[in-house]
């Protein structure tokens, strides 16, 4: 809002003294402070609300280890404060011209809004159960399709033609190999792809909220190394290097992008706008969610952030190293595939109980223990992933 603010005063006095708005570096920086001093202002009162209608209702999933029942009566539907906060920030600092800024609003907020009907149902029917599986599924297709069709696909052409052309990059980049060497076009394959990493991802992290602090901080790891992944492949910043120019080497100007060999990303900047406004809200709400929680994200916040998370992996074109810097969540996830399918197979559990973090805790693990180690792994995966951009 304040960058459209900008461009409609730029050619005037004004315009000229809020010159600094049009960058991205300031609005980026901006988006996470104000996200995180937003947050940390209303928690204690959303919470204290939250508390309010929930009182006396146990919000502890049944399928967990026994000791989890000492938590019953914290205050669930945290996600709430979350969402507040990535969408007040964003629509404050980002390019509201920009489609992907769109599209990443629809699926945080509408894959959020999915997660409000699964909590309501299960406060008010007092179980735990809450929205069936395949009604969930439905709906998250719905809002892809949504964002697929409705954003990212123009459906006029210059030449009065009719039909769907996709406005996202098709082809597919593999971390540690540049493009150059290998850049498979998916075509309409492209969009049955996303749907898996989108989907996989939402239902991962919502997996992975299981301990107190154990989603939000892999979340704000993963935000980090896609603000930094988002504003190399859509910066309009140039490096210099040596290039062969007629077998004589010559020192240019190439793009960021260019030089790291990816892909590049139209509106990548603002997509980093929207990264640094989840990690400032998640970094205020790990406040108040951190062991002993005070209140817990609930399906409203594990389903959105999973949803933002896969969205950005698609569109920064990072859809397989997403794979390593949602390290924690692709584990938690394998873990109950594998559960489930050995069960079914061989009639015995692999793990004492998934997702895996539930495991650990029955092996006699302290909780502050496990969440830490998995954080410091997060902080790993978001590193090697990074590397990857140097190396290809």
């Amino acid at each position: 809002m304040l960058f459209l603010l900008y461009e409609l005063i730029q050619n005037s006095e004004a315009g000229r003294f809020f010159n600094f708005l049009r960058y991205p570096t300031f609005r980026i920086i901006a988006a996470g402070v104000f996200a995180l001093l937003l947050g940390m202002l209303i928690g204690p009162r959303i919470i204290a609300r939250l508390r309010l209608k929930q009182h006396g209702q146990s919000n502890v999933r049944e399928d967990t280890p026994d000791t989890h029942q000492k938590k019953k009566g914290t205050p669930t539907m945290g996600g709430s404060l979350i969402l507040i906060c990535i969408g007040a920030s964003t629509l404050l600092f980002a390019d509201l011209g920009s489609r992907v800024v769109w599209v990443m609003l629809l699926l945080t907020f509408g894959y959020g809004f999915i997660g409000f009907l699964d909590d309501w149902l299960k406060l008010s029917k007092r179980n735990s159960k809450g929205l069936a599986g395949r009604k969930k599924m439905a709906l998250q297709t719905l809002f892809f399709i949504i964002a697929v069709f409705g954003l990212l696909t123009t459906w006029t052409h210059a030449d009065g033609s009719f039909g769907p052309t996709l406005l996202i990059n098709t082809k597919l980049t593999l971390p540690f190999i540049p493009t150059r060497w290998f850049n498979p076009d998916l075509g309409w394959f492209y969009v049955p792809f996303a749907w898996i990493v989108i989907v996989g991802t939402s239902n991962a992290v919502n997996l992975t909220d299981g301990l107190d602090g154990l989603a939000i901080v892999p979340t704000i790891v993963s935000a980090i190394t896609f603000a930094v992944l988002c504003y190399v492949a859509g910066t309009t910043l140039s490096i210099a290097d040596y290039e062969t120019v007629g077998g004589v080497q010559k020192l240019v100007a190439m793009p960021v992008y260019q030089y790291l060999g990816i892909l590049q990303v139209p509106g990548g900047a603002e997509l980093a706008v929207f990264c640094a406004a989840i990690v400032g809200a998640g970094i205020s709400f790990l406040w108040f969610n951190t062991y002993p929680a005070s209140v817990f994200m609930g399906d409203i916040g594990s389903l959105a952030l999973g949803g933002a998370l896969g969205g950005l992996a698609v569109l920064s074109k990072n859809e397989v190293v997403s794979a390593i810097i949602h390290g924690i969540f692709f584990a938690e996830a394998l873990s109950v595939m594998i559960q489930v399918a050995s069960f079914k197979m061989t009639g015995k559990r692999v793990f004492k109980m998934a997702p895996v973090h539930h495991h650990f805790e029955l092996k006699g693990l302290a909780e502050p223990k496990i969440i830490v180690r998995f954080w410091i792994v997060s902080i790993l995966c978001g590193g090697v992933a990074l590397l990857s951009l140097k190396l290809r």
